[in-house]
């Protein structure tokens, strides 16, 4: 981008945590930004003491943007979660303060659907079992309960980007298909939707799991769902650890109904690497247990950085927001020689006009203009082709409803 922009790109502060990959913070830097680059997330009160000066913060899965971070930011414009989840952002609280929150809802689909077809194998040939064996020393070669994936049934419950991947490798196994979505989905191939999450569990051989958190999906599969599935079908989690109830699951598993289990995600898990997981699955047979690595490849690490990195670019350049998981989306090409104002307010009748009336007073001619709303908020995105720009602005911003206004160029 050409124009001057009216707050120097060397002044913008981005603090990245988690060990976001790379590739994010050279992206920030080759726009001249300021980077810093931490490896582990922070609790919520050296959070707050350190957001006060950074206008971007990028985080993973185990960082708490709490409404506290978030008012403490006090020249925050925008959070990346490096991941598909933000439940471990306060995204209402944001909306409110106008900082919009952007996620990668693609980049790791395909390891995720990976390690889905991985462990589905795994399970079937009771892999897991047979390799504790060798490793303790113990020799074992039988072929009781042990099976091919072809011609069997996976049931994928939540038919999106990951589910659909998952669907599409599992026919390339020779496995039959069907799917649940609580929205009406098209069918990849030849998977097939069934009109109920119950109708699913009767036919499938395997349950995989790719919902998001939500109220409607915290404990949906209990004692009640287990009980019908399938005598020996396997369930697999790769999703979020508060969508099965593991201490049924565990029960179900002792009791030899289920035939075994493939979980990544728990409903507690520790904040760094550690020692000491503890989880009532643990030891239990035909189970594979793993440490929340559904998405970490290098490869989806490194287009997860080059996503977000990406979309929180060209909000800071040109106030984009589309794919925001919270915010109105608008974009608008960059007009030569336009000033670009905009301003987030408080979604109340009347906010336009205001705004029109103040472009009026101050003689300026609008370039291009687009309004968007949500329940709570308006954003607006403005261009003036008259020098009149920082006035308008200011105006703007001493309107009661103005929550944010910035001005780009």
């Amino acid at each position: 981008m050409s124009q001057v922009t009216s707050f120097p790109k060397a002044d913008i502060k981005i603090l990245l945590l988690e060990n976001v990959h790379p590739v994010a913070a050279e992206a920030f830097k080759a726009e001249g930004f300021q980077v810093e680059h931490l490896k582990g997330a922070l609790p919520e009160s050296e959070l707050v003491a350190r957001i006060g000066d950074a206008h971007i913060l990028g985080i993973r899965s185990k960082t708490q943007v709490t409404p506290a971070v978030i008012e403490a930011g006090r020249r925050l414009l925008s959070v990346g979660a490096f991941c598909i989840g933000t439940n471990q952002i306060s995204t209402m609280t944001a909306n409110h303060r106008g900082v919009p929150v952007f996620n990668a809802p693609f980049s790791n689909t395909r390891s995720v659907a990976e390690l889905i077809i991985a462990e589905i194998v795994m399970l079937s040939r009771r892999l897991g079992d047979r390799s504790r064996e060798v490793h303790d020393g113990k020799w074992n070669k039988i072929a009781v309960g042990s099976h091919e994936v072809r011609g069997k049934t996976v049931g994928i419950v939540g038919y999106g980007h990951i589910g659909t991947q998952v669907g599409v490798l599992a026919e390339m196994f020779g496995m039959h298909v069907v799917f649940y979505d609580i929205v009406a989905k098209l069918p990849m191939s030849n998977n097939r939707a069934m009109s109920s999450l119950d109708d699913l569990l009767a036919v499938s051989d395997f349950v995989t799991l790719h919902v998001p958190e939500t109220p409607q999906t915290k404990n949906m599969i209990g004692a009640a769902e287990l009980a019908k599935m399938k005598p020996g079908a396997c369930l697999l989690n790769a999703s979020r650890g508060t969508v099965v109830e593991i201490e049924h699951l565990a029960a179900s598993i002792k009791g030899g109904f289920i035939g075994g289990a493939a979980v990544d995600v728990y409903p507690d898990e520790p904040e760094a690497n550690s020692d000491g997981f503890a989880s009532p699955l643990r030891g239990l047979p035909n189970v594979i247990l793993t440490p929340h690595i559904g998405g970490s490849t290098e490869e989806a690490q490194e287009a997860i950085g080059r996503e977000v990195s990406s979309s929180l670019i060209k909000f800071i350049n040109t106030g984009a927001t589309t794919g925001a998981v919270n915010f109105p989306h608008i974009d608008c090409p960059v007009a030569k020689g336009a000033h670009r104002i905009l301003n987030v307010h408080k979604n109340v009748p009347g906010v336009l006009r205001d705004i029109n009336r103040i472009v009026s007073d101050h003689e300026a001619n609008i370039r291009a203009q687009i309004l968007s709303t949500d329940p709570d908020i308006g954003y607006l995105m403005m261009d003036l082709d008259n020098d009149v720009s920082l006035g308008v602005k200011k105006a703007i911003a001493e309107l009661p409803t103005s929550i944010k206004t910035r001005i780009l160029f």
